[in-house]
This record gives structure tokens, sequence and C-alpha cells, in this order.
């Protein structure tokens, strides 16, 4: 197991996924990250493990020749995340759902982002859906599990601190879901 900084935003992840799936015959990768909640559904510090992700970003438009694809993660990681938060005690609610991939965490059009809420987006971050779709390329499994650390409709926000110190919880589980 390999603790790794990915860097930010879905170029960065490509270059690291590939890098790990084709130099170190890496099997699985489990991200953990922050994310900013999109709906009223997920509180700050709530968990948020996806089972897919949409996006913004051109990289899926190129490689798919315009075509739209849908990212999934890993079935058999998805379940066991889930089943190993569902024995654990927790600080925070533990949702299953979509994630925003976007080039932009802050956008200046906060509207753009309502039609995917409307169809089940939960949070914005930045590297998942490129994790998905080379996991899925590769024929690798991969799973991202994020902590709300900034609300985009509340408009709450944690400190660096509480980062550092209230994360815990997405880690254990990602823990789990590897090593199950």
């Amino acid at each position: 197991m390999s603790v790794q900084g990915s860097g930010m935003g879905q170029p960065s992840m490509s270059i690291y996924a590939n890098e790990l799936f084709d130099s170190y015959d890496v099997q699985t990768i489990v991200r953990v990250g922050s994310c900013g909640g999109l709906t009223e559904r997920v509180g700050m510090r709530d968990i948020i493990i996806a089972n897919g992700a949409c996006t913004d970003s051109g990289i899926n438009r190129t490689r798919f020749h315009g075509l739209d694809y849908a990212p999934v993660a890993d079935f058999s990681l998805l379940r066991a995340a889930v089943e190993a938060s569902e024995g654990m005690e927790l600080d925070a609610a533990v949702h299953v759902g979509l994630l925003y991939s976007s080039d932009q965490f802050y956008t200046t059009r906060p509207e753009l982002t309502e039609p995917l809420v409307a169809h089940g987006a939960l949070a914005v971050e930045m590297e998942t859906s490129a994790l998905y779709t080379l996991a899925a390329y590769r024929q690798r499994r991969a799973l991202s599990i994020c902590t709300v650390s900034d609300h985009l409709v509340t408009h709450e926000e944690t400190t660096a601190l509480e980062r550092e110190q209230t994360f815990g919880d997405m880690i254990r589980i990602a823990l789990r879901a590897a090593t199950a």
C-alpha cells in the first residue's frame, strides 16, 4: 500500500493514475480528498462514496470523440466501502452518490450546476472522473471517497486545522475498503 498526492485536477490525476497503472502495475487506487457540497442533502464533513462522476472537462469528450461517457467506481470497492462505513461509528453521515468532477472548484457560474444537482450530483471535486475513466480503460479498480470541506450552497467552510484533524473517518473507510 502506498499513499501519494495526485496533484490537483484531472490532467494531474491522469498522469499519476497512468503511471501507477503502467509503470508499477497498480491494480487498485482509492482516492481520498475533499469536496464542496452542492446540495443541502449533504452537510459539512459528511462523507461521499462516489459511485460515479460527471464532468465539465474536455478530457473524456476528446477520448470518446464527442460522446458522453459515464465513469463509475469499481463495484467491489464501492460495496466494501459502504459495508465498512456501516460497521463504524462515524462523526458524520455517509452518502453514496454522484460527484461532479469540475475544472473549476469555485465556479463563477453556479447556475450551471443546477441540472447536475437535479440529477443527483452531491458535491464538486476535481479528479474522480479521470480516475474512474482510466481505471476502466486499464481494467483496474478505483474508488473515490471525499469529505465535504466546503459547502457551495450554505457557504460554510472548514479551516485548515479542521481538514487536518476531522477527515479521519474517510481515511478509515478507504483503508478498510482497499484491504477487504
